[in-house]
């Protein structure tokens, strides 16, 4: 009957590609759909029983329109652009980003380098979104560290400057800029600064490092050596940065990543844009499904989306299955093998873990009983173990130029501390400022007692540092015989990258998800118990020393002077007689000598 209905608009239909809409009695769409052949697609729709969802959209229908294109790609931008602008009930809801920081270059003589949650069409130009703000605040400021670039939201035009009305801040006199509202830095050194900051934001960190090289090159040959060795400090600080950049292939140059999962009414579709073989950008879109609709049609809207939001010019895409619609000059590969692989398996591991993410913030908030428990759960679940880890160990090293090296492990049981347990270490096996052998000692050491005393281990052992410390703890367990036994894993600061033994690849765990926090709990209490003793054993050493310095001062004197007036400060400020007192006339004489107090 519904068929009958509508079978005026069927028999009008092209077989060409286009968007088609089902439209309500009041002129309300909806549904907006694309396809390579419309006839054929709508036909399809009364071709045998449909799902609920679908069968009630019919029964509602009272007219399709249709709206013709040149071919697969414009359909797929069309559709998406109308989705967007009249939010159909049954299209595909497209979670918005507004919370997420974007990096804007503004429109303006001058241009300032902000971050805002607001995108505004002036004519600036956004960069993002960015779903960590951490890589957000570490990008701005590298920018500023580099290009020395303006705060002030003064109106810089070029009359404003001539006519002398600006005056430079405390920003220009501490070094943070240099100057332009006063006319001190000319608009073409300027804008070429942002164009560098454009390049890094798009990942084309190598071609900023070659422009600057050149640059160094040619300041060196005028023998402009100062200026030189400031564009040489500005490589080497890029160099650093990509460095810290998460290298996962040699051979993949420029691809966007895409991976897919979902679970209900609910899919995930994540972003992976690689350059230079490094992950430059990492974005998932949630996207709520209304009506029953195939996957390959989810993806390639959910690309066509992302790609448009990031301004995505990348020749390939690596994705898991072949979307329903191709974009023009645009090469799909789904790889069986190889670097490829790994990054679809990347990209499809983020989509799982932000889908987890999403799952336990839906479910609502936990009574104050379950919590340490739902926690924990959770924990287990992002990084994969068999059993709930109830017992969780921590390990940082620390030293300042190699001396003093200690250690500390802090243990947490049930989510909370347990600082019976903590346990301190003095490195002995190893000479200098070795935090990789460092780790290796201390972890056998940790163990090798907990083995031979019968102590229960924990399920989980959380490494401070990439992946050299990591091969260094799991070395030990391996000695041990317990590298199957627990789960181990490094956690890299600055990105907060989680490593697992054995993987090259980090995975990145969202921001906000308590299995991270629990993890930077854990890191910083480790970090604070570690440098706490790190402090109080060289402020000792440091006593100890200038006492030795003293020829006739003991171990037996040191000990009573140390006992007596607590530092050396104190036996500085005492009194002959007191001196006296202590440790006699002779040694008294010795230490007023020493510390030149004239009796």
């Amino acid at each position: 009957m519904q068929k009958e209905k509508l079978s005026g608009y069927i028999a009008l239909m092209p077989s060409k590609p286009g968007i088609y809409q089902f439209v309500d009695s009041s002129g309300e769409i909806l549904y907006i759909g694309k396809a390579k052949n419309l006839k054929k697609r709508v036909v399809s729709y009364f071709s045998g029983a449909q799902p609920g969802k679908t069968h009630v959209m019919l029964k509602r229908a009272v007219e399709i329109r249709h709206v013709i294109v040149d071919n697969e790609s414009d359909a797929l931008l069309l559709e998406n652009n109308l989705i967007k602008k009249h939010q159909p009930r049954y299209n595909i809801l497209l979670k918005d980003d507004k919370s997420f920081p974007w990096i804007c270059i503004k429109a303006e003589p001058f241009p300032r380098v902000f971050i805002t949650r607001n995108v505004v069409k002036d004519g600036s130009a956004y960069h993002g979104p960015y779903a960590s703000s951490l890589m957000v605040k570490t990008l701005t400021e590298l920018f500023r560290q580099i290009y020395k670039l303006r705060t002030c939201s003064l109106n810089l035009t070029e009359s404003n400057i001539s006519a002398g009305k600006f005056r430079v801040c405390l920003e220009y006199h501490i070094g943070n800029c240099k100057g332009p509202c006063a006319g001190l830095q000319g608009e073409s050194e300027y804008l070429a600064s942002t164009g560098d900051i454009r390049d890094i934001l798009k990942g084309n960190i190598s071609s900023v490092i070659s422009h600057l090289k050149e640059e160094m090159m040619n300041l060196s040959a005028g023998m402009r050596f100062e200026e030189a060795q400031a564009v040489k400090d500005k490589i080497e600080i890029l160099s650093g940065f990509r460095s810290k950049s998460a290298i996962v292939s040699a051979v993949v140059k420029n691809v966007d990543v895409f991976g897919y999962t979902s679970e209900g009414e609910y899919a995930y579709v994540n972003y992976l844009k690689v350059i230079e073989g490094a992950v430059v950008q990492a974005f998932t879109l949630e996207l709520k499904i209304r009506l029953e609709e195939e996957k390959e049609s989810i993806l390639a809207s959910a690309i066509t989306e992302i790609r448009g939001r990031f301004s995505s010019d990348s020749p390939e895409i690596i994705v898991p299955f072949s979307p329903d619609i191709q974009l023009n000059t645009i090469r799909y590969t789904i790889p069986r093998a190889g670097e490829k692989l790994k990054l679809a398996e990347l990209s499809e591991r983020n989509a799982i873990y932000y889908k987890l993410e999403q799952k336990k913030r839906r479910a609502g908030k936990l009574k104050p009983g379950e919590r340490t428990g739902k926690n924990l759960e959770k924990l287990r679940n992002d990084l994969h173990m068999s059993d709930l880890p109830v017992h969780i160990e921590c390990f940082d090293n620390s030293n300042i130029m190699g001396t003093n090296p200690v250690a500390a492990c802090v243990v947490f049981r049930n989510g909370q501390p347990c600082k019976k347990d903590y346990r301190h270490f003095n490195i002995k096996m190893v000479e200098g400022p070795d935090d990789f052998a460092s780790m290796e000692e201390i972890v056998f050491r940790r163990y090798r007692r907990m083995l031979d005393e019968d102590i229960p281990l924990p399920q989980l052992v959380i490494i401070d540092g990439g992946k050299g410390q990591l091969s260094s703890a799991m070395k030990s367990l391996n000695k041990l015989g317990l590298s199957g036994s627990l789960t181990v894993i490094g956690i890299a600061k600055r990105l907060e990258e989680i490593f697992f033994s054995g993987d090259s690849v980090p995975i990145y765990i969202d921001k906000n998800s308590i299995s991270l926090k629990i993890i930077q709990r854990l890191r910083n209490e480790a970090h604070r118990f570690g440098i706490t003793f790190h402090r109080n054993k060289r402020s000792t050493s440091m006593l100890i020393s200038e006492l030795d310095s003293i020829k006739g001062i003991g171990p037996v004197a040191k000990e009573i002077l140390l006992k007596r007036f607590g530092s050396v400060e104190k036996i500085r400020e005492a009194t002959p007689d007191e001196l006296k007192e202590a440790v006699g006339v002779k040694k008294s004489e010795l230490l007023l000598k020493s510390f030149q107090k004239p009796e």
